[in-house]
């Protein structure tokens, strides 16, 4: 838990959101957050890396749907703490009127969403306190914004690595590409241990992580991957390394990133 039984924030523990937003060099984080993220930099040096990857790979994926294919409705899943170009900044820099919905259920990052809903005039950007667990519910209170009948990007972006069940994760994803029409896109990232990507030093500092800091993370193989976009067709160049998808000469991180069309 992130919040004692009266809803303040617990600093005694390292979080997640914290320590990512130390990782990018933010400032929402406290003294036992940098402790941890120093002592996992010092067991996977990379680590300060794949964040800034999965940052980016947001970007050109947001980017691309909505400058090249026309999406005008994100559904942003695991929010995080508001950093540089969010998701309603990238899309509606290039779409005014696209309209975004974020989803988190971290204290924390409720404390900051107000950074998080600011709009362009002729766009919508709002936030449902909500656990990625829950899709049918989150569902539900996105279609209060968007419209389940046009086209729709599901952004899950490094948050299924903390549902240890695999047949869970599937289970959510395959309920929200269920409840989004034909045209719509998944959007994923997610941390691995396989080696060919750089992922042989995760699991020390993975390990290291779920002794000293909250939520636990699960690592899991490109197989694993890949099975979330069954059913949906794979955008070029496929499944990647995050830092190397549509940026081919980046160097890899233990962490896949792949978008995909619900056909």
């Amino acid at each position: 838990m992130t919040a004692d039984s009266t809803g303040r924030i617990r600093t005694d523990i390292a979080h997640n959101a914290r320590v990512w937003n130390y990782w990018l060099g933010g400032k929402d984080n406290y003294q036992v957050d940098r402790a941890v993220g120093e002592q996992v930099t010092e067991m996977f040096p990379g680590i300060g890396e794949v964040a800034r990857a999965d940052r980016a790979f947001l970007g050109r994926a947001v980017a691309h749907l909505v400058g090249d294919r026309g999406v005008r409705q994100l559904l942003d899943i695991g929010t995080g703490l508001p950093t540089g170009e969010n998701t309603h900044e990238v899309a509606q820099r290039l779409a005014p009127d696209a309209r975004i919905v974020y989803v988190d259920n971290d204290p924390i990052v409720l404390t900051h969403a107000h950074a998080l809903l600011t709009s362009s005039p002729e766009g919508v950007t709002t936030y449902i306190d909500q656990d990625a667990r829950n899709a049918r519910e989150i569902v539900a209170a996105a279609a209060a914004t968007l419209d389940l009948t046009r086209p729709i990007a599901v952004l899950l972006l490094g948050i299924l690595n903390f549902i240890p069940d695999t047949d869970d994760t599937r289970r959510i994803v395959r309920t929200l590409m269920d409840a989004v029409p034909s045209g719509s896109y998944l959007v994923l990232t997610h941390p691995t241990l396989d080696a060919d990507v750089g992922g042989a030093g995760n699991q020390a500092a993975m390990d290291f992580w779920n002794e000293n800091a909250t939520p636990p993370i699960t690592g899991r193989t490109r197989a694993e991957f890949q099975a979330y976009f069954e059913g949906l067709d794979l955008l070029d160049p496929g499944i990647e390394a995050c830092s190397r998808w549509r940026c081919p000469e980046a160097p890899a991180v233990p962490q896949y990133g792949a978008v995909a069309r619900k056909p």
